[in-house]
């Protein structure tokens, strides 16, 4: 039996189960991604739509919202604001005009560029006192952990 991510079905003092110490670990990031980006009036979500801009340009609204893990809703009321504040653009594409994409504009890219040192801070904080081998597997245990739930299997396997 699972109760409040505790396994309690062994111990008393078991070890919470993975799933419950991810959403930990997501809660405290994006709090205090939301902390460093506030002076900007940045969410951490916004921050997180703009990173994916950054490494993949000219996405549509639903494939924004599905890498930047929120609603196309959501994402599509995150469009207008980003927009209206000149971080983003939309535009047709050119390889298929009737399709409207989302672009990171020369705005955008500097607002990621001002956060790109307190952002890798905040990642070295949280992986202080472990070892360099082990944040690489943590990468590729956490990269093949999403790929098993994504229902696309990672061809690489973590090893130590």
């Amino acid at each position: 039996m699972q109760t409040a991510g505790l396994a309690t079905d062994a111990t008393p003092h078991s070890e919470p189960m993975l799933l419950y110490l991810v959403k930990q670990v997501e809660l405290v990031v994006r709090s205090r991604l939301d902390s460093l980006l506030r002076p900007d009036g940045l969410t951490a979500l916004q921050y997180t739509a703009l990173t994916v801009l950054e490494r993949h340009s000219d996405l549509s609204t639903a494939q924004l919202a599905r890498n930047s893990f929120v609603t196309n809703q959501s994402m599509a009321d995150m469009i207008t604001t980003l927009e209206g504040r000149g971080l983003i653009e939309r535009h047709r594409d050119q390889a298929d005009r009737r399709r409207l994409v989302v672009a990171l504009t020369p705005a955008g890219r500097d607002l990621l560029d001002r956060y790109r040192t307190p952002v890798a801070d905040l990642e070295k904080q949280m992986l202080t006192g472990l070892p360099v081998d082990d944040v690489a597997v943590l990468r590729r245990s956490l990269h093949a952990c999403h790929a098993n739930l994504a229902g696309t299997p990672s061809p690489v396997r973590p090893h130590r």
